[in-house]
């Protein structure tokens, strides 16, 4: 049985992250599984998958994700596979469109999101076409998967929720590193790790900043489009020492050390699915705070705080408040550390594989 693997690129995200950790896991359970990516820039994501011997197959490098160039290219590779499990929304598009005159391999996707602005536009009667092409579609979360059905209004007999998972051992061994500590002597550290993209909402983290005191500092993590703008807000809004508080450090491949050197670990995101960001800021036992919206609310409630979405001053207040009471501080970071035990990497490949079978 061949099993491939379909995504936009190996750029920064988390379902670029998943698919790092999950594709060698499926190759040493004995699955033939490749990957092929429409846009192949290197990135070291890609660097970190070929070092495990995952097949990768590209349509070259830029280039629009969405030329009708690449549904012809697709529909040639999905001949050769008995499985094809798409991510993203270009894949997913043009797998189900491939799959009317392709009628070899059955087709899976995951659903990494509870929302997205497709649902709200005039795209809506094809995403819902794209959804009845496919046979599974395995949600990352139950709110997900609760989103997804109220969305395309009927039953679909072949969606299931497969919860994210990571592995937990790599977050709790870590040792922290010191690029925090260089960059911040004496600093308390909040760590946010996303893509730089509207959904994700950096800017309120920022923001934050100016109610919290100057020896707090923010570290943004990771890359895309809109981090620019986020250079340019804490400029026009931090005064003197201000904008020195603010770290972008870019794409890491040390997640896990940095995160066991941060204080604070949040995500302010507009919406979410089961965000893997979360989860591992959760395993390294610090203070988790996220935005309260979907996805988010069903991972952090009763154990870490939740905060209104885009309220700033909100954020400020939750922060200072665990800085005012040690013995909740470490309340809560024990209780988002066990939270995040139940969401395992093994469990989550074990769920794909049956699936698969």
């Amino acid at each position: 049985m061949k099993i491939l693997h379909v995504v936009t690129s190996l750029r920064s995200g988390g379902v670029e992250k998943l698919l790092v950790d999950i594709l060698p896991r499926f190759r040493s359970k004995g699955l033939d599984v490749e990957l092929l990516v429409f846009d192949g820039i290197p990135t070291p994501f890609r660097t970190r998958l070929e070092a495990s011997d995952v097949p990768i197959h590209d349509f070259g490098v830029g280039g629009s994700v969405y030329s009708p160039r690449r549904l012809f290219q697709l529909a040639s590779f999905m001949r050769n596979y008995d499985i094809v499990h798409t991510h993203n929304t270009a894949p997913q598009l043009f797998a189900a469109i491939a799959s009317l005159w392709t009628s070899r391999p059955r087709l899976i996707t995951t659903e990494h999101n509870t929302n997205n602005r497709r649902r709200h536009t005039w795209y809506v009667p094809f995403d819902r076409f794209m959804y009845s092409r496919y046979e599974r579609i395995i949600c990352a979360g139950a709110m997900v998967e609760q989103n997804l059905r109220a969305f395309i209004g009927g039953s679909h007999p072949g969606i299931t929720t497969i919860y994210n998972g990571i592995d937990i051992d790599q977050f709790t061994s870590a040792e922290p590193s010191p690029l925090l500590e260089q960059l911040a002597p004496g600093s308390r550290k909040i760590v946010m790790v996303a893509g730089f993209r509207k959904a994700k909402d950096q800017p309120t983290l920022i923001r934050a900043l100016q109610h919290l005191p100057d020896h707090f500092h923010l570290f943004l993590v990771g890359d895309g489009s809109l981090r620019e703008g986020c250079r340019q807000l804490v400029s026009s809004i931090l005064e003197g020492p201000g904008p020195d508080r603010v770290h972008f450090l870019g794409i890491r491949m040390d997640i896990p050390q940095l995160l066991q050197a941060a204080d604070y670990v949040c995500l302010s995101s507009y919406f979410e699915g089961l965000p893997l960001s979360a989860l591992e800021g959760m395993a390294v036992g610090r203070p988790f705070l996220g935005s309260n919206v979907d996805g988010l609310r069903e991972l952090v409630s009763n154990v870490g705080v939740l905060f209104p979405c885009g309220d700033h001053q909100a954020l400020a207040r939750e922060i200072l408040a665990l800085e005012a009471s040690p013995a909740r501080y470490a309340q809560v970071a024990r209780a988002c550390a066990t939270r995040a035990t139940h969401y395992s990497l093994t469990q989550m490949v074990d769920a794909y594989a049956a699936l698969y079978s």
